[in-house]
């Protein structure tokens, strides 16, 4: 008879093995961690925006603009909110706010929802009906502010619903969130343009789209790619938006 241990399922685990056993069960747990931890290393920071829940319902005041993505140009902000600040406005859930800011364009209006932040990208996600935007009551007649031209640029980045991109979804950006960005623009959400390098300093840029369409029709199949493209910039109270060349669109290596 030999004295070297041999496991048999039913009879338990011999006595020599079980220091061998214990060993390697560790080394296995460990290498998964390393390799874990590894993996998550090599992805971007996702960063600093979220749904801003902690400061509660947010209601502001200000002129609407379509670009056709709707947004709002403050004229009666809060604390969290200033005036002359111009907020992209989306509905709840993967539902822009389009087809309700179309009957209040160039208007004085009042907005209410759930801001959500990431750099100098805000949102303001409405409530429902009425009680997200309406007609603000005795206003002033009030115009947006004159766009101011910015001129042709030459950028690199990656094209985004910018709901997900300010916070909605953690990273919200990438490939693998190319078809939660591309259903989120085709029901209105705002596009935004994430550049490599600021524009006149801000990193995030509303596009301007074509028509009743937040997004050019060219542009669906670049979402979520690190592209090149030129385009024209300008600044539409203090938030930039870029009208795309597309015959300049280049997948960046």
């Amino acid at each position: 008879m030999s004295d070297q241990p041999f496991f048999v399922g039913y009879l338990g685990l011999p006595k020599g093995l079980r220091g061998f056993i214990v060993g390697l069960a560790v080394a296995l747990v460990a290498g998964a961690a390393g390799l874990a931890a590894a993996i998550a290393l090599t992805q971007d920071d996702p960063g600093e925006g979220a749904f801003r829940f902690d400061l509660g319902r947010q209601t502001v005041t200000g002129v609407l603009e379509l670009t056709p993505s709707p947004v709002l140009h403050v004229t009666e902000g809060n604390e969290n909110i200033d005036v002359g600040h111009t907020l992209m406005l989306s509905g709840q859930g993967k539902n822009g706010a389009i087809q309700r800011a179309r009957a209040l364009e160039g208007q004085t209006v009042v907005a209410s929802g759930v801001l959500l932040t990431r750099g100098d990208l805000d949102m303001l996600q409405l409530r429902g009906g009425q009680d997200g935007l309406s007609a603000a009551e005795d206003a002033e007649p009030a115009t947006p502010p004159a766009p101011e031209a910015l001129g042709r640029w030459r950028l690199a980045g990656e094209i985004c619903d910018g709901k997900c991109t300010a916070g909605a979804m953690r990273p919200g950006r990438g490939i693998g969130h190319k078809a939660c960005a591309n259903l989120c623009i085709l029901n209105g959400i705002p596009p935004v343009f994430v550049t490599t390098q600021p524009v006149e300093g801000a990193e995030f840029l509303l596009i301007a789209g074509e028509g009743d369409d937040p997004l050019p029709q060219d542009l669906y199949d670049w979402v979520a790619e690190y592209v090149t493209l030129e385009g024209d910039v300008s600044r539409h109270g203090d938030l930039l938006v870029l009208t795309v060349d597309t015959s300049t669109l280049e997948r960046t290596p």
